[in-house]
């Protein structure tokens, strides 16, 4: 109970109940993995934060099915393109291949965290309330997290921790996490307000002389805007003050020399351009996921898809390393490949930011990218790198193809049972070996057979769009092998054991997957992604069959 007196045991302890916190522990209670999250805040935040979703979040979370129900999520694939801005200039076109969702999905974060709380519970997640944790253990078998409500304490005991408890984290402090720093150079306010001449201020994104202002209204709130400011002049002195609505009044005015009369201020934040992100996201049985372990300026919307892909990339390995499923070093590659994604939105929110500086010596600078943004299809790398899909994972393989460590964009496949696609197919939360008919199949599915209990094997017609016929797809969308490289007896043994099983207890029978949601030889199950809330069953093509047993797969 929130705030009891007690010892809570589980195998995973999630300290923090955000969107990052509440999909990690979705991933892992899907893996059968018993899993309790520790949260402060009694409920769910109803203050506004980030609002944005880029596409290869977007896209992940599709795969793993996570976006049915949240409003303007949908896992119909749609060829689509969005316009979107940077450095606060328009323009820049993000688009996504075909048969992918929208490139961007506007979902307010208390919509999201609703969403994840709501599957977690559903998947058996123990969500601990009202606890604000005040120490973080470990020894050579598991982790220890204690914390303190109004009734009393909590121990939490676990094999493993993961500390996704925001900029402040107390898991990371108390860990000692080594971080690299940045300074904050500007100061910046947001907030919701009403403002008493309505139209006093144009929506949209505004510089002058003197800084920036952002407006958006507010909709169903007459003369309702949301402000941001941004001052770089420098630091804030005080930046743990909390802001008046005096001084944002204050700020706006002294932005667009105007006075702008505003009232009935309904939240009101500080920040800045602070950004830090932890040399390392593990400390033996400690990880770190989300603003833990990353935060930057928050231009472009990027901090929230960058958290859900930490999870993403988190969840399904750190199962497979409790279930004595993961090859050694399996855990490891969570911070090789999501530190150098943080880091990348560390430098170009930097950028951003340097192009923002109200400095006339920039107007040559800023011309040029106005001038690319303007022609629409010469912003690709930029718009590639804001939503992430310009990320190629290091490669495990000693001779890799040079497909390994990309993201396999959608694809319909024919089986023998019929159409589906790697959506579709990706939804069971298992990792995919895709054979199309051009393949050597007997040599792969042989090669394969001692990882038969893990590997979901599906053979696809002729016309099917895969790297050299065959390719090893991980549960997180990205390709660990194609046909063409090094043995892939050599890659299965590099993310799984041998003999290794998602279903609990004993090693499942060897057979082949024809792509509708049979498994041969295996009891059916949903894996994590598939469950559409509470006792829901999915319904996709190649998702498994069966409702979600408390706590894991059935």
């Amino acid at each position: 109970m929130p705030g009891g007196v007690g010892v809570v045991r589980a195998q995973v302890v999630v300290v923090g109940g955000g969107p990052v916190g509440l999909l990690v522990a979705c991933e892992l209670a899907g893996y059968g993995v018993r899993t309790v999250v520790v949260e402060e805040r009694e409920g769910i935040s109803a203050r506004p934060k980030a609002t944005t979703l880029h596409a290869r979040a977007v896209q992940c979370l599709v795969r793993r099915g996570y976006l049915a129900g949240v409003a303007g999520g949908s896992s119909a694939p749609v060829a689509t393109r969005c316009a979107f801005h940077f450095a606060g200039m328009p323009g820049l076109a993000v688009c996504a291949p075909a048969l992918e969702p929208p490139p961007v999905l506007k979902c307010e974060q208390e919509q999201l965290e609703r969403h994840f709380e709501a599957r977690a519970r559903a998947a058996g997640v123990v969500v601990l309330r009202g606890l604000r944790v005040t120490g973080v253990r470990q020894g050579p078998d598991g982790v220890q997290v204690t914390a303190s409500g109004r009734r009393g304490p909590v121990t939490c005991t676990a094999r493993y921790a993961v500390g996704a408890d925001g900029a402040r984290s107390t898991v990371r402090r108390q860990t000692a996490f080594a971080c690299r720093t940045y300074p904050a150079t500007v100061s910046a306010l947001a907030g919701d307000v009403r403002l008493e001449r309505p139209g006093a201020l144009r929506p949209g994104w505004h510089r002058t002389a003197t800084g920036w202002i952002v407006v958006k209204d507010i909709p169903g709130t007459p003369g309702g805007v949301r402000l941001r400011t941004l001052d770089c002049t420098g630091a804030h002195g005080g930046r743990h003050l909390p802001p008046t609505l005096e001084e944002l009044r204050a700020e706006v005015g002294r932005i667009t020399g105007r006075d702008v009369p505003m009232g009935q201020a309904r939240w009101l934040s500080r920040f800045s351009d602070f950004s830090r992100i932890a040399l390392s996201y593990r400390a033996g049985r400690i990880l770190l996921a989300g603003d833990a372990a990353h935060v930057h300026f928050p231009v472009g919307g990027q901090g929230l898809s960058a958290g859900v892909l930490d999870a993403l990339n988190l969840g399904w390995k750190l199962a497979l390393a409790v279930r004595g499923a993961a090859a050694p070093g399996l855990l490891d590659t969570y911070d090789l490949e999501r530190r150098p994604a943080a880091q990348r939105v560390i430098d170009n929110t930097r950028a951003q930011l340097a192009l923002m500086r109200p400095d006339t010596g920039l107007d040559p600078l800023r011309t040029l990218f106005g001038e690319l943004l303007a022609r629409g299809g010469d912003n690709g790398v930029l718009a590639s790198m804001v939503s992430a899909q310009d990320t190629v994972l290091p490669p495990r393989a000693a001779d890799p193809s040079p497909w390994e460590g990309r993201f396999l964009s959608n694809t319909e496949l024919t089986t023998s049972q019929g159409r589906t696609d790697v959506i579709r197919l990706l939804a069971a939360g298992r990792p995919l070996l895709l054979l199309s008919a051009a393949a050597d199949r007997a040599r792969w599915q042989a090669q394969a057979r001692p990882w038969s209990g893990l590997l979901r094997v599906v053979r696809t017609g002729t016309e099917a769009a895969l790297p050299g016929g065959a390719v090893l797809v991980r549960p997180d969308g990205y390709v660990g092998w194609a046909a063409g490289a090094g043995p892939l007896t050599a890659a299965l043994g590099a993310y799984f054991r041998e003999g290794g099983s998602w279903e609990h207890g004993t090693p499942a029978t060897p057979g082949t997957d024809t792509g509708t949601g049979a498994d041969t030889g295996r009891g059916t199950g949903a894996g994590p992604g598939a469950m559409a809330g509470a006792g829901a069953r999915s319904t996709g093509t190649g998702a498994g069959v069966g409702d979600a047993a408390p706590g894991g797969v059935r």
